[in-house]
């Protein structure tokens, strides 16, 4: 990052800025300089002193400007500011919070906009949560940078679905004090990874309360590191579960085929309803003499996102601590057609 300004009161304030957003920045006071490195850095400040004079070298068009000031009063401004192609002017003290946040997003590398896929069982036992790792796993696989939340705090945790309990990381304990911007660097860097998927799970210790904030927070900071955000949520809402589904790309109800899941899954979703943008069901088999998955959908007025038939080994494999979700199976093959459904090819896209 690149700040350029010739006045001392102004770089005081931008540099305090830098330092709260954990960013080393490179400073130029004079146009020479920021001439010199217009084009080295993901984002360029120029403050409200240089903009003129770098407007009359026309310089080259390019992304991630921004102008900086401190004098409202300056009505020509936005003019100078829209000659220089600048994408915003942040006039400080009143938009230090939304510079602030230009600044950390130079250090995460940039905004990113991750596909977010939040999983809830319709009924106990409906094999969310197996789903949910199947498509988090699947998707590292084909090379996406992909990332694992529990947020149950009363599941069972997602890392012994993967086998992973004993991992090297950072768990929702050491986390729940997270409130607002979290690096998404650091987040990813702390976190447990398992052939390349990092996953944000509990520990085996007493239950604590997800506080919104840390889930605002923290599912912030994997959307802006991650082509793909999977969450593994309850079936009833708390404040954090509902910043979760507020904030996804899609809420994905797995429900079995029978009726009574789907009278249980009819009492869940109602309430999703007010949270929740895009609502979809994946019916997954029971066995002999179910409802068919149209049937479900129907029942539940959503969208079939996928059909998840019985994988009968898959209960012994996961007591022995594998979760191998085969590309052929009926998990992997569930878990590829909800990533195709939105757009996750990566690497091993046909």
């Amino acid at each position: 990052m690149l700040l350029a300004t010739s006045d001392e009161l102004l770089l005081d304030d931008l540099l305090r800025l830098a330092a709260a957003a954990e960013v080393v920045p490179r400073v130029e006071r004079d146009l020479l300089g920021l001439r010199r490195n217009w084009q080295s850095t993901s984002l360029v400040v120029v403050g409200q002193d240089l903009v003129e004079p770098l407007g009359r070298t026309q310089p080259v068009r390019r992304s991630g400007v921004v102008v900086a000031g401190v004098d409202p009063d300056d009505g020509e401004v936005y003019r100078r500011a829209l000659a220089i192609g600048a994408e915003g002017v942040f006039l400080l003290p009143d938009t230090e919070g939304a510079l602030g946040d230009k600044f950390a997003d130079a250090l995460d590398g940039g905004v990113r906009t991750a596909v977010t896929l939040a999983f809830i069982g319709g009924c106990g036992g409906a094999g969310a949560t197996t789903l949910a790792s199947a498509v988090a796993v699947t998707s590292s696989r084909r090379g996406l940078r992909t990332m694992l939340i529990d947020g149950d705090p009363l599941g069972g945790g997602i890392d012994l679905v993967l086998g992973s309990e004993s991992g090297l990381g950072t768990r929702w304990p050491g986390l729940l004090n997270a409130a607002g911007r979290v690096s998404a660097a650091a987040l990813r860097s702390a976190l447990p990874l398992i052939d390349g998927l990092a996953v944000l799970s509990w520990d085996r210790g007493e239950v604590a309360a997800l506080p919104p904030e840390a889930m605002r927070s923290v599912l912030g900071a994997a959307q802006r590191s991650s082509d793909l955000v999977v969450v593994d949520l309850p079936r009833r809402p708390d404040p954090a579960a509902e910043e979760a589904f507020v904030r996804a790309t899609a809420t994905l109800v797995v429900v079995p085929r029978d009726v009574r899941s789907c009278a249980a899954a009819a009492r869940v979703v109602a309430p999703l309803r007010e949270v929740a943008s895009d609502l979809r069901v994946v019916a997954r088999e029971p066995g002999l003499n179910g409802l068919s998955a149209i049937d479900v959908a129907d029942h539940l007025s959503l969208p079939l996102a996928a059909k998840l038939s019985v994988e009968k080994d898959l209960p012994t494999v996961m007591d022995q601590g594998r979760f191998d979700p085969r590309p052929r199976g009926p998990l992997g093959r569930a878990a590829s057609e909800l990533l195709d459904l939105f757009g996750l090819y990566g690497l091993m896209a046909a």
